[in-house]
């Protein structure tokens, strides 16, 4: 990317690469491994999309997704044959500039929220993901950032557990036996 671009010598500013231009001459660290992933799936994808009912005819069931899928499978290999034609960014690493430490960690964490959500259940899930989450990010103290996150808890599961009514993965927690709890005494307190 030419430095005068964005006006800063340094990408490592926190702004975006994802700008028109970017790197028009060159790849970044893990960009040919993703066109290549892109490939395999857009195949993938074209391969499923046959087995809905074949090439029979353009009116049915797996033309549109046949056809959706072969011009993601096109566009992906056009990708691809640019994308290795490049020569390799200078200065860049994939664990350092492309996917740092916390990225990886973060998607670790969201993959055990959704691992833990139905046997632990919503509240104590979504308290262990906050907490964690909100500590590696914001750097505060424990304390604040339990706070934070219980206080955040609580106004997320009252818009949409309550307010909404959303059934959430109740778990561990005898949720439904807290809301009758609380029905029958606001209920109690009418009828005096």
């Amino acid at each position: 990317m030419e430095p005068d671009f964005r006006g800063d010598a340094d990408h490592h500013d926190g702004t975006s690469d994802a700008t028109p231009g970017g790197y028009a001459d060159s790849r970044r660290p893990g960009e040919l491994v993703f066109t290549i992933l892109m490939t395999l799936g857009s195949a993938a994808l074209l391969w499923n999309a046959y087995g809905i009912a074949g090439f029979e005819a353009l009116s049915s069931p797996g033309a549109i997704p046949m056809a959706t899928a072969a011009v993601m499978l096109i566009s992906s290999i056009v990708i691809f044959v640019k994308t290795i034609g490049l020569k390799k960014v200078e200065g860049e690493t994939l664990t350092k500039d492309i996917l740092p430490w916390i990225v990886l960690i973060m998607f670790a964490l969201l993959v055990a929220f959704g691992i833990a959500l139905k046997p632990l259940g919503f509240i104590p899930t979504a308290a262990i993901f906050l907490v964690l989450s909100m500590k590696l990010m914001a750097r505060r103290s424990w304390p604040l950032t339990i706070l934070i996150a219980l206080g955040s808890l609580v106004m997320i599961w009252l818009i949409f557990r309550i307010v909404f009514t959303v059934l959430l993965p109740s778990g561990v927690v005898p949720e439904a036996e807290f809301i009758q709890m609380f029905r029958d005494l606001f209920s109690a307190g009418g009828d005096a």
